[in-house]
Parts: structure tokens; C-alpha cells; sequence
């Protein structure tokens, strides 16, 4: 067996398995700049290996595969004017690139918490696995930014207006409603997850996704409709539309629960980020790859930093957990198009 070990990620071989497990279970496993490298160089060396067939990423702990980006560093980061962040959304991005492109089985065991970088070391992968523990979301208008790490060309392609609804709200999916959405592949017992792992194990070297599909559902549950398809023709008819404001009339006129719920919800965020994120998530709609989609979030990144929602959402969920960001602007009407324009400057592309 190979293996290495640091303070943040794990890595080891297992039979013909890769395996790399992220190891800041306190942090639900938020990523930093060196876990990313680790995962990356990970990569390097599986893809290279020719003993070994399949690469599984986990996360350490019961509470969570990955909760995203290391949310303070980018704060602070920005704060002081460094590189830092750039780097670090480069560099992740670069890794979502190459983990939808990824030549051998990728599987992803999203099990627990899965938020915004979570998504995108997991959704962009070939075998995405969710538990009865999964909660996935996008939830970054909540804190002053938008769905990232290629959300704006996985959420445009979930039925319907699904996308736009997850994108907008960041609320959370469970693993059914991962599995409608299409950001899932196949719901497996958090019980049987070490035997699903045992079994990539003993896989024989060159064995193809259509074999790994196979015996992941071998080990699969089968869920039950979820919320998310329960109220879809709600969530197409409030969702369809192309301003944040007609929305949340649309929201207004439909009776019930969930689109009061979900009104209130979207009231609370930042309304920059809702109109950014919609822009975003109608020109992923229109996008030619997840490449194209990629290198317009970093230019919106970048502007993100010079913008004071980010700041007052990271210090109100993050610093002071205050839990009371105070907006500016403080509601939608306020943000026209001249507020959005920076955000769809021009950057140096990744390199992919």
C-alpha cells in the first residue's frame, strides 16, 4: 500500500483504488489552496498509475464530504489586496476542469454536508455517489457572492427552472432531490459505504465507468420522489422569468407554503448577488462548456473582492455569526445594469 499522510488531505492506495480523503473534519472539510494542490497532484499520480483503476474522493468525519471554499481566507485575502484568493479560485477551477474531464472513474461520496466547492470536486465527476446524509446546496448569495466552481453551467441543465431556484434560494437538496436534479447518480446507504469501497477495491485494472456504474447500483438504494420534483411546476412557473423582481412577484401570486417559504428566503439575500447569480446561471444556459462557464465566474470573482456585500455576508455568517448582514444596496430595485457590467469584465483565461 501507498500512502502519505498531511494535516489536510489523506492519500493512500487500496488494492487498484486511489484513494484521497479530505481531512478537516472540524472545518466540514472546507478546502484550502494545499488541498487543492494535494487533490490535483493526486490525480497526477492515479491517472499515471496504470495499476490502479478507479479514484474515490471522500470526506473525514460524519458530518460532511466538503462545505466549500475556505471562506475566511478569501475574506481576508481580499482585505489585504493579496493574491491569494485569485490564486486559489484559479487553481480550483483548473481542478473542476479536470475532474469532468478526468480519463479513469472518478467517484465522488458525497456524504454529509456538500456545499459550493463540495459541488464542484463532486458534481463534475462521473460517478457521483449521495447517503440519506447528503445536503447539498449552493448557498453563496447568502454571504454576498454566487454559485461558483462551475454552478453556472450544472445548474442551467437541471430540469426545468430547478437550477435557477437552487442558484437564487441556496437552499438544500437531499440525496433525492440530488439525484432529480441530476448532480447525483446513485444513492447508497452511508452503512454500505466501506463495502462500496472494498468493492472499487478489487476491481480489476482498465475496468470502464459502465462497470463501476454497475456495481454502484448493485449497492443502491432506491429513493422516493423528493421535494424539489414535488413542487417543480411551482418552481417553473415563478422561476421562468429573466429579472430577479419578476420573479418574486411570480413567487407572490402562487399560493402555498413553499412559495412563501421561498420568497422570504430569496428576500434575505444579498440582492446583488441575486442578480448577478441569475445573469450568470441564463448565460450558462447559453454556454458552449463548463471552460466558458469557468472563466466568466473568475472574472466575476474578481470583482466580487471589490464589492462590500462579500465582506458584510462572510462577517455576519463567518466572523460574527451574527447572522444580520446589512445589504447595499439593501434591495433589488436598487441594482441595475451598470452595477452588474464589472462583473463580466475581461481576465487572463485559466489554464485547463
Amino acid at each position: 500500500m501507498h500512502k502519505t499522510s498531511d494535516r489536510e488531505v489523506f492519500i493512500e492506495r487500496r488494492g487498484s483504488a486511489g484513494i484521497v480523503r479530505l481531512n478537516r473534519p472540524k472545518a466540514l472539510n472546507s478546502l484550502t489552496l494545499i488541498m487543492v494542490r494535494m487533490l490535483d497532484a493526486a490525480l497526477d499520480e492515479f491517472e499515471a498509475d496504470p495499476a490502479v483503476a478507479s479514484i474515490v474522493v471522500t470526506g473525514e468525519g460524519e458530518r460532511g464530504f466538503c462545505a466549500g471554499g475556505d471562506i475566511r481566507a478569501l475574506h481576508q485575502s481580499g482585505l489585504a489586496g493579496s493574491e491569494e484568493a485569485e490564486i486559489f479560485w484559479r487553481e480550483e477551477f483548473a481542478l473542476n476542469h479536470r475532474i469532468a474531464n478526468f480519463t479513469k472513474p472518478y467517484i465522488a461520496v458525497m456524504d454529509g454536508i456538500t456545499m459550493g466547492g463540495g459541488v464542484g470536486l463532486s458534481a463534475h465527476g462521473r460517478h457521483r455517489v449521495v447517503t440519506e446524509r447528503t445536503r447539498l446546496a449552493m448557498p453563496e448569495t447568502g454571504i454576498g457572492y454566487f454559485p461558483d466552481v462551475g454552478a453556472t453551467w450544472l445548474l442551467p441543465r437541471m430540469p426545468g427552472e430547478t437550477g435557477t431556484w437552487a442558484g437564487l434560494t441556496g437552499l438544500e437538496m437531499n440525496a433525492t432531490d440530488a439525484l432529480y436534479a441530476g448532480l447525483a447518480d446513485v444513492k447508497i446507504a452511508s452503512g454500505r459505504l466501506p463495502e462500496m469501497i472494498d468493492a472499487l477495491a478489487r476491481m480489476p485494472v482498465g475496468s470502464s465507468s459502465t462497470t463501476v456504474d454497475a456495481m454502484l447500483k448493485h449497492l443502491a438504494n432506491h429513493p422516493h420522489a423528493g421535494h424539489l420534483e414535488h413542487n417543480r411546476a411551482i418552481i417553473d412557473r415563478a422561476f421562468r422569468f429573466d429579472s430577479v423582481e419578476d420573479i418574486l412577484v411570480a413567487l407572490e401570486a402562487e399560493e402555498g407554503a413553499f412559495a412563501a417559504e421561498t420568497r422570504t428566503v430569496i428576500a434575505k439575500r444579498s440582492p446583488t448577488s441575486l442578480k448577478l447569480t441569475l445573469r450568470l446561471l441564463r448565460a450558462g444556459m447559453v454556454s458552449a462548456s463548463l471552460a466558458e462557464c469557468l472563466n466568466r465566474e473568475l472574472a466575476a470573482c474578481m470583482q466580487i473582492l471589490k464589492t462590500p456585500d462579500f465582506y458584510e455576508g462572510v462577517r455576519a455568517a463567518v466572523i460574527d455569526k451574527d447572522r444580520n448582514p446589512k445589504w447595499n444596496p439593501a434591495n433589488v430595485a436598487a441594482v441595475g445594469p451598470e452595477a452588474l457590467a464589472p462583473f463580466f469584465g475581461r481576465v487572463e483565461p485559466l489554464t485547463l
